[in-house]
């Protein structure tokens, strides 16, 4: 009796969890088989005051058939209360824990038949682009593509195991070092060594120490341990050491950068008045970000006055600023005049200047890690387009037979992505996203606001700025042939070209995820590790297949 008495508590509890659900959910359950779980829970309350009438017996009532008949009612209402809960726990299982096999298979399909599109598509731009009589570039650009594609399929395939996923980063930059190795040996054996080889292998190396370290919040606070690194540091050299470097660095490394990226300007942009106005955007966005870190600074006494308007309208110049400098690239590419600059200088200008209107907001949402990171990312950039134009002198190829892009290259600017992602102290679960970075400048929460400075900061480094810098890889090394009259088809060819390859990465990495979490469907660990990496793949891809899709509109 006590046991029934349990049951139709636990029983009547489950009624009311589902009628609670039912209602505030959006999705909710089956209708029709709550239906069905609902006449069940009826008949057993119906059943429940036929039980209790046995446990109070008349008195000419004779004791075995009291025995007899309770036994048999008590056994029905049991038996009806569990069919009740194995009924919910049934439908459950099926609406929570197990996906629709049809629209699963779907979208594994699209995606499937996406990735052989895009690739089918690049053969037949290649067959088109290629004179006949050029058959020696692509034999030579044959290997390239071999390597390149044996990179992609082991990161993919390498999906398939959630300890990959667990160190995801330090197997990317793995698999970068592998291939600048592998241009290493290429270029000892044939004898042309370049400084820019060694330099993306003692980048990778950079790469690796930070994403060790972390540069995030994993070692920020008491989960570094005695024998981490940075308590190994801390104590050679003093806290204080540690805090003055960590202050000063900063500062130091923004200032490279801002050399750099003056440099740049001065370098791509080759319109007047959007050289000059992108120049001022930037000495004064890298000028507020510093102010910002100073406002900040323990080693810099300050007024509460201009403590805040450090830390609450410096971020907010910078964003305006960004967003001006990117309002009037859109409208200079819009309303320019279409002959004013070579084809090849007139990518180069909107690239700059497209970068240097995301760039700032980026590194003010980075934090103070930022600038050391814009580092790394500028000369990874810098080596992988030197060693691309290295090998198109190397090839001998002249502009009309050079209609083929390096798949090498583009998968290195793919992977130091990935590297930049889990550099920034980043990772692929829904407690790795930064979310002090959102309200950086604000005080107040907003969800549209918050949210779109929270997947800047998430994916600014990682997929706005690899996809927006595309056009330096597929054109930097065809400027010096600008006054030969195929230089914009054969400029045009390599960006798409440039462009699939990059887009046909992201498919492929994101539909072996889509492959993971369809075999873990029903195991507990696909919500704990792959089901987030399929969320932050799947925003990656289509937010990589947006701005590919804008930025052939802008860059046309």
């Amino acid at each position: 009796m006590r046991y029934a008495e349990v049951l139709c508590v636990n029983s009547w509890q489950v009624k009311r969890y589902i009628d609670q659900y039912s209602g505030s959910s959006i999705i909710g359950f089956s209708a029709e088989y709550l239906h069905h779980v609902e006449e069940l829970y009826s008949k057993a309350q119906a059943n429940w005051s036929e039980v209790l009438k046995p446990t109070c017996p008349s008195e000419t009532a004779k004791g075995e058939e009291f025995k007899e008949s309770a036994s048999s009612a008590l056994q029905l209402q049991i038996d009806a209360y569990s069919s009740f809960l194995e009924s919910f726990a049934k439908l459950a299982r099926s609406a929570w824990t197990e996906f629709d096999l049809w629209l699963m298979g779907t979208g594994l399909l699209l995606m499937i038949l996406s990735v052989i599109t895009q690739a089918y598509i690049l053969v037949r731009l290649n067959a088109v682009c290629q004179p006949s009589d050029q058959e020696c570039p692509s034999s030579r650009i044959i290997p390239k593509l071999s390597f390149a594609f044996t990179l992609v399929t082991i990161r993919a395939a390498s999906l398939l195991s959630n300890s990959y996923i667990l160190a995801e980063g330090r197997v990317t930059n793995f698999l970068l070092a592998t291939s600048c190795i592998a241009g290493v040996w290429s270029s000892a054996t044939n004898g042309n060594f370049t400084i820019e080889e060694f330099i993306f292998l003692l980048l990778n190396i950079f790469a690796r120490f930070g994403i060790e370290l972390g540069m995030s919040k994993q070692i920020a606070g008491p989960t570094a341990t005695k024998d981490h690194p940075v308590s190994i540091i801390c104590d050679i050299f003093g806290s204080s050491f540690c805090n003055v470097s960590m202050d000063i660095f900063p500062i130091i490394s923004l200032a490279m950068v801002t050399c750099i990226v003056l440099k740049l300007i001065a370098y791509a942009v080759h319109q007047r008045f959007l050289k000059y106005f992108i120049i001022c955007g930037t000495i004064l966005s890298y000028a507020f970000i510093a102010n910002y870190w100073a406002s900040e600074s323990t080693l810099l006494s300050h007024t509460k006055a201009v403590q805040e308007i450090g830390r609450s309208l410096a971020p907010r110049f910078v964003y305006a600023i960004g967003g001006l400098s990117l309002v009037i690239s859109v409208l200079w590419r819009l309303f320019a005049p279409v002959d004013s600059l070579k084809f090849n200088k007139r990518i180069t200008s909107l690239s700059a200047a497209m970068l240097c209107s995301w760039s700032p907001t980026i590194l003010m949402l980075l934090g103070r890690q930022g600038a050391f990171v814009a580092l790394i990312c500028i000369t990874g950039a810098w080596c992988i387009i030197m060693l691309q134009q290295k090998y198109q002198k190397d090839s001998k190829l002249d502009i009309t037979g050079s209609c083929v892009a390096n798949p090498v290259s583009v998968t290195q600017w793919s992977l130091l992505a990935v590297c930049l992602f889990y550099l920034t102290g980043h990772w692929c679960t829904f407690d790795g996203l930064r979310y002090g970075a959102a309200f950086i400048g604000f005080d107040n929460f907003h969800i549209i606001r918050q949210g779109f400075l929270l997947s800047i900061d998430t994916f600014g480094v990682s997929h706005i700025l690899p996809v927006l810098s595309l056009p330096f890889v597929a054109i930097h090394c065809y400027n010096t042939a600008s006054k030969k009259s195929k230089v914009k088809d054969v400029t045009i060819n390599i960006l798409i070209q440039v462009h699939l390859m990059y887009g046909l990465i992201t498919a492929i990495t994101t539909t072996v995820t889509i492959v993971c979490v369809t075999i873990q469907r029903r195991h507990l660990m696909v919500w704990g590790l792959f089901a987030p990496k399929y969320v932050f793949d799947a925003i990656g891809l289509l937010l990589t297949d947006l701005l590919i899709c804008l930025a052939s509109f802008y860059y046309s």
